[in-house]
């Protein structure tokens, strides 16, 4: 298994994915009102795991610049027709991860991680590249689930079995406790961690943090 397969097997999912619907509409929608509140029309904003672009087509009007990324070529296709749809200056779509992206170019002021975070491989060596790609003060904010804080079935007997299968992409398993202390540990002050979720249990956490 490599970061090549998770790219397969997005590449596989994606046209399933795009027509997916949003688990908790009314969760996301306060994701994007509190972060757009966070965020100033003269900042450069970069998006990682953008998947089909519709954050960055909600979000990116609002600031200078805004780079959307995605490991997955299929998710990155999916996201350029809906920008030739719905054209916003500001805005590109790039098949990268973030260790592709190089800190000697342009800083950020944001990164945007949703859903993100877990399915990276290696989480400390991946914070550190986000922290390098900040500008000092930068925010980093995202929303991820945390595996190690759900039900014992799911991440001992569920993932394993359909990641077998090829129905599932690897996901890091690790308590929200953990994600913070790595964060930290990254070079971040954490500001805010919260809960955006109106039905069922989170183990989501919203955390906004600032490069130190």
């Amino acid at each position: 298994m490599s970061t090549e397969t998770d790219a397969r097997f997005w590449d596989r999912s994606s046209r399933k994915y795009a027509m997916g619907k949003i688990a908790d509409q009314a969760g996301y929608e306060r994701t994007l009102e509190r972060t757009s509140a966070l965020m100033k029309s003269s900042d450069r904003v970069l998006e990682l795991g953008c998947g089909t672009g519709t954050t960055a087509l909600r979000l990116a009007s609002q600031v200078h610049s805004y780079l959307a990324t995605d490991i997955s070529t299929g998710m990155i296709a999916i996201a350029e027709e809906k920008h030739v749809a719905d054209p916003l200056p500001g805005l590109t779509f790039r098949t990268a991860t973030a260790e592709a992206l190089t800190p000697e170019g342009v800083q950020f002021d944001v990164v945007l991680g949703f859903n993100y975070l877990h399915l990276v491989r290696d989480l400390p060596g991946t914070l550190s590249h986000i922290h390098a790609l900040l500008a000092p003060e930068g925010l980093f904010i995202s929303k991820t689930p945390c595996v190690g804080d759900m039900n014992p079935l799911i991440r001992l007997a569920l993932l394993p079995a359909m990641r077998a299968l090829g129905k599932a992409p690897y996901a890091g398993i690790f308590r929200a406790a953990d994600l913070n202390q790595l964060i930290h540990a990254a070079g971040f002050d954490i500001l805010a961690a919260e809960s955006h979720a109106t039905k069922g249990n989170d183990n989501r956490p919203y955390i906004v943090a600032r490069k130190r």
